[in-house]
């Protein structure tokens, strides 16, 4: 068994008074594959080296298969880490740079040897044993760098951002083999990136951090139905949600220069608060065109084969500025640039506090 827990873990870097992360509490069940995303500065990659050992523990915990790892040395926690730079030894051949960690522990020749077979097998990689890391591309030194976390048959992978040096088509590729890897293995895992469409496509959960704290946890299905808060909401999609703040009358809410009614239950939760005003948020798939619908000037369109989006500027009684509003719609026939269209709230409609951020209705 090989779950991995936070408990309260902070870490306060010397000559600051925020804490890089504030007292992370998180469970990772045994053989699942997580990952942490967020922005730069959010505290991921510093919660990924606290579990390593890199970073000392200010407050809190850390568990691996059940035993508190706070004080251990990194050798000593069972763990392998795969890098952003691959961090391969260039003197060495490959069949050197997986065996490498057994060496070190004097592991016997014949069952090193095997090992390695084992896990070049396992990565497609038994045609390279023989070169050396400047005779890969990029995507097969990040296979060799995988090789010597899997050769060591740890009770945990780190991965930290692994993928930032590929193009996009390789990162593609390769993180369909890593997730498609790690349930092979069935390796507890826990993967960094700020890639949220990395984070969604890869986990079978995600944490989502920003400012040092854990914002929500959740399935990518949960996180993208059920932000907890505009900050989770703007983050996890691409485009992101369309988020408007707006004022409240009754049962209406003003959105542009026009009058929608609220489903009876949003405009419940929005009379129990006492809101008069609340932000509300459409994905850009849960709105669509109709003449009849809020007026929209087209600024930009992104044609991507069978999907286009659309962004421009909603129709406004103040004329003041505001963010682009997204929709998506078929790729055959989308407006042009400069064109006026008209939209409908077709989806879900989110609803949370300005105040807060929070979601309404979570509790």
């Amino acid at each position: 068994m090989a779950e991995v827990v936070f408990e309260g873990a902070t870490r306060i870097y010397e000559g600051t008074t925020a804490p890089a992360v504030n007292r992370l509490s998180l469970d990772i069940a045994d053989g699942e594959f997580i990952v942490l995303v967020g922005p730069s500065g959010s505290g991921k990659s510093t919660a990924l080296r606290m579990l390593a050992g890199l970073e000392p523990l200010d407050e809190g915990y850390v568990r691996i298969a059940g035993e508190d790892v706070t004080d251990r040395a990194p050798k000593d926690r069972d763990i392998a880490m795969v890098f952003q730079n691959y961090a391969l030894f260039p003197h060495l051949d490959v069949a050197g740079n997986i065996e490498f960690g057994l060496r070190l522990r004097h592991v016997p020749k014949h069952e090193r040897r095997e090992r390695v077979l084992k896990t070049a097998r396992i990565l497609g990689l038994e045609e390279f044993l023989s070169r050396k890391p400047s005779q890969l591309s990029g995507g097969q030194r990040q296979r060799v760098a995988m090789g010597r976390a899997i050769v060591r048959e740890p009770k945990v992978f780190l991965m930290d951002e692994p993928l930032s040096n590929l193009d996009a088509k390789l990162r593609t590729q390769t993180r369909t083999e890593i997730a498609a890897l790690q349930r092979r293995l069935n390796v507890t895992t826990v993967y960094v990136t700020h890639d949220q469409v990395e984070a969604m496509t890869m986990g079978d959960r995600v944490a989502v951090m920003h400012g040092g704290t854990l914002q929500q946890i959740g399935t990518p299905r949960e996180l993208y139905d059920l932000p907890r808060n505009t900050f989770v909401a703007g983050f996890i999609g691409s485009p992101a949600m369309n988020l408007r703040r707006v004022k409240v009358d009754g049962r209406e809410v003003h959105l542009g220069s026009n009058v929608l009614a609220l489903p009876d239950s949003a405009a419940k939760m929005v009379a129990d608060c006492g809101l008069d005003e609340v932000v509300i948020g459409v994905r850009p798939e849960g709105a669509s065109f109709s003449p009849d619908g809020i007026a929209m000037t087209v600024h930009l369109v992104e044609e991507l084969g069978a999907d286009a989006y659309v962004y421009g500027q909603l129709s406004s009684l103040e004329g003041e500025d505001e963010e682009p509003f997204a929709v998506r719609v078929s790729g055959q026939s989308p407006p042009s640039m400069g064109d006026t269209v008209g939209i409908v709230l077709t989806g879900t409609v989110h609803l949370f506090d300005p105040s807060t951020g929070e979601r309404l209705g979570l509790g």
